[in-house]
């Protein structure tokens, strides 16, 4: 989950759909193999960034949070925008998470999954997963 500014002025919490990072504030639980360093990589990807969201079937799930694809702008022209969503699984730092009907991207974050896993990348290597 990220907070984002939304153009009118107002937060919203952001739920990144299709993955899901070990936890590591959610209070009561024991900090999750893996999420320090998940934590560490999301934040300096977006923090203090314009990002750009996108949508999929549902807008907000059961805890009101807004449910998005996101994306960071290209810092050179003529690259693409960096998907966060799928550089996160691709890292090995995050899980895939389907629910749907937001689902896409599914296939496509099954495939980086499964070579994040061959490549014992990020919780692959680290937390045995």
């Amino acid at each position: 989950t990220i907070e984002v500014e939304l153009p009118d002025g107002s937060e919203e919490d952001v739920r990144y759909i299709g993955i899901d990072t070990p936890e590591t504030v959610k209070p009561g639980e024991p900090v999750e193999c893996g999420g320090p360093r998940a934590h560490d990589v999301n934040e300096r990807l977006v923090a203090g960034r314009r990002v750009t969201l996108r949508f999929d079937a549902e807008l907000r799930d059961r805890y009101d949070r807004l449910l998005a694809y996101v994306y960071l702008p290209p810092t050179v022209p003529g690259e693409r925008p960096l998907f966060v969503n799928a550089d996160l699984v691709r890292r090995g730092l995050a899980r895939t998470l389907t629910i749907p009907p937001n689902d896409s991207f599914a296939d496509r974050f099954a495939r980086l999954a499964a070579r994040a896993g061959a490549r014992e990348r990020g919780l692959g290597r680290n937390c045995g997963l």
